[in-house]
This record gives C-alpha cells, structure tokens and sequence, in this order.
C-alpha cells in the first residue's frame, strides 16, 4: 500500500519539509525515540525525494507543553504525537483522519481506539500507542504465603492478609499519590464493574460523568474498609504513595500485588523478580474491562500538507513500523495487523506482551475525547487519596469529584 501511495504527496519542484514533535519513549539515549524515528524517516525520505521529515523528540515531561507553545506562538508543527488531542480539534486546529488515512490503514486500527480518538463524533486523534493493566504479582511471595493469585475481590483481600502475616512490607500497592492516581482509579472503578453489574468507570455509554454512581462509591468503600483500614496496602497511605515508587518497591521484592502496565516487566525482570500477571479481579470473578491507555498522533491544518502529511502516516502506520515500534518499547500495537502478527508470535518480546493484548479488546479508555477530561483528571490526582485516609468517606469525595466534573463538561459544552 505504501509503494503504491509513493509520491503522490511530493509534487513540485522543491521539496517540502514537514515537522513531526514527538514523546521519547526511551529511558536512555540508547534507546530514544529519536533514533526510531531517525531510521524510519530515512527509510521514508529514501523513497520520496521531494519531502523531508524534520523530528523533534522531548520528554513526556515537556513535549505537550513544547506542542502547545508552538501552536500559541502561531508555529504549530505539521504532526504531534503526544497525550491529548481533544482540545486542538474542539479549536478547529487538527485534520479529520479520514482526511489524511487511506482507507485501509484507517480500517486497520483498533475499533475501541478510533473511537477514543474522536471529537464530536469526528476521528481526530490517532491512536500511535496503546498499553492497558493486569494484576501482577510475587511468585515467590505468593509461595512463601501459601497462595494462589486472586480471581475475585475477597480473594485478593484474603492473599494480601496473608502476604501481610508473612511480613511483607505491601500486601497490595494502592498508588493513589498525584502521579498517576487518575489510572490506579479507573482500573478500580472497571473491576467494580463486573459483567452484568451496571459498573461505569469515570462515564456511562453515552459519555455522561458518573463518577459519583452507587457501584463506584461501593468499589471505594470496600478499598477502604476491606484493604486500607485493614493495613492491607503497606506503609505509605495511599494518596501518598505514587505508581513510579510502587513499581520501584515491586521489583526490590517488597510488593505482592499490584496493579502495573507492560514497562513494570523490564523493570521487575532487571532485578530477577519472579513474578505473575493475571487479569484484575472483580467482586465475584474476572472484571468486566481493563484500563487501557492510548497515546496520540494529531495533524495540524496550519501549514497546509495534508497530502504529504497523510502519505508520510500511511508509512508510519504500515503492520512492519508499528510492529517495530511497539517491540521496541514493551508497548501494544494499535492495529489489527499489528496485534494479530504480536499475538501469534511466542518469541520475545511478543509473548511477554500477550496478557496485555488479552485485555485490550476489552479495554476501556480515559474519556480523553472530553475536553473536561483535563480538568477531572486534575481534580482526581488532587483529591482521591483522601477518600481512603483515616475518617476519609469515599461517597462525599466521589460527589465533590462529580461537581467538578459536571461543572467542566458543562463550561467546555462538550
């Protein structure tokens, strides 16, 4: 497909330079994102002379700021792969995917991940990286305690009690610190929600904030009641401990549970932790849905290359450069292609991979298509740790985080 797309954006004498700003993947030059995107833009360019990628790779830490400031300062890049697309398209910045996308390479990607990428019911963001959670744990502390991995929610309370009378420092690690509380939540909110039982997560069907329903105070009230108030969750309360230090406790040995994404398996392995992953357990059996997360890839109208810019994604997005990509960085394909090559495959990484690609069928999204989501996603960073402190009361923090909530979506009316 990308042989027969070949130059159809590179007409004209001069050669157009488009600009990509993109997140680095990596954790050390070694391995940085600029050097994929260094050899897949040389393959790219090697083959259409007349356009020029130009790649600017920062942080996660300052890329979405680094974005933002270009398109404030009227010098929006051609392309953008970072966090959040929403409120771009609400300003009229970004190209529709079907504007840019064949239509196979727009057909390939993953139902659930085009439709989080939409803004009022039109595909702006596209999808570039996906990843969802699943339960790991200590295989030698599982065996040292006598137990099996949970499949339901009394289960998991049961093991971590046991963990517990065996000294361990976190039964269950419940980051719920501002780091990254917002995740640790909605895969909770997800596992209250077992198949049948109304369970919602952050919104219903139609994108209506319920962070305040009765299934989710009942999955906050037995947080605290059956784990935190119990001395289940370790030393550090868990609207102070965050997922950087839980993960950093997990692979010295100190956890035996946790919630963790595809990056906590380098991590653990690096320190020869022997460990198990299964899928999140819900009140009474498998959740109804995992977490999952999606990174974004956006085209800005500014500069005018639509042609180029779509020609150059129809590359990017082939099943090899995805493959690559994903393997590279312990990250989930975001296309048909892609999943079914990696599924099929046993060799490493791939099989490691394959408890993820389980769950991301199922997987539910951050409403990342709300503009509100911003706003909420602050709120609940700030706030959710004190619905388990000592005397915290779930419900009322859950209603205060619905006011926000409500109050956002109603400013951003979307």
């Amino acid at each position: 497909m990308t042989l027969i797309l070949g130059g159809c954006g590179s007409t004209g004498s001069s050669a157009v330079t488009l600009r990509l700003v993109a997140a680095d993947y990596g954790d050390s030059p070694a391995n940085s994102s600029q050097k994929y995107w260094d050899t897949l833009v040389k393959e790219y360019e090697s083959q259409h002379p007349g356009v020029k990628i130009d790649v600017s790779v920062y942080s996660w830490n300052d890329v979405d700021a680094k974005v933002k400031d270009m398109v404030a300062a009227g010098h929006a890049p051609d392309l953008a792969q970072i966090g959040a697309y929403a409120d771009y398209a609400a300003a009229g910045k970004l190209y529709p995917a079907s504007d840019l996308l064949s239509i196979p390479t727009q057909a390939d990607f993953l139902s659930q991940l085009s439709e989080a990428g939409q803004w009022n019911h039109t595909q702006y963001g596209i999808p570039f990286a996906a990843s969802t959670r699943v339960l790991f744990y200590n295989k030698t502390l599982f065996a040292k305690a006598g137990i099996n991995p949970p499949t339901t929610w009394d289960e998991l309370a049961a093991d971590a009690k046991a963990l517990k009378d065996k000294g361990v420092k976190y039964p269950f690690a419940l980051p719920l610190g501002p780091e990254e509380a917002q995740a640790e939540t909605m895969q909770w909110l997800l596992s209250g929600s077992s198949a049948g039982n109304g369970g919602t997560g952050y919104t219903d069907d139609v994108g209506t904030y319920t962070i305040d329903s009765a299934q989710n105070v009942q999955t906050f009230s037995w947080l605290k009641n059956d784990l935190v108030d119990k001395g289940l969750t370790g030393p550090v309360a868990p609207g102070s401990l965050n997922r950087a230090t839980a993960f950093a406790a997990f692979a010295d040995g100190q956890v035996g549970m946790l919630n963790g994404h595809p990056t906590l398996i380098q991590q653990a392995e690096k320190k020869g932790v022997k460990f198990g992953m299964v899928p999140m357990p819900g009140p009474t059996g498998r959740a109804r849905a995992s977490m999952g997360v999606a990174d974004w890839m956006m085209a800005f109208k500014q500069n005018g290359h639509r042609d180029q810019t779509g020609d150059f994604l129809n590359f990017v997005y082939s099943e090899k450069n995805v493959l690559d990509f994903s393997r590279e960085y312990g990250l989930l394909p975001v296309t048909g292609s892609a999943s079914n090559a990696m599924s099929q495959s046993d060799a490493a990484p791939d099989k490691a991979l394959h408890p993820f690609l389980d769950e991301l069928p199922t997987s539910e999204l951050y409403p990342v298509g709300k503009t509100s989501w911003a706003t909420v996603s602050a709120a609940v960073k700030q706030n959710i740790g004190q619905a388990l402190a000592p005397g915290g009361d779930p419900a009322g923090v859950l209603t205060r985080l619905q006011a926000t909530a409500t109050a956002a979506d109603s400013s951003t009316r979307n």
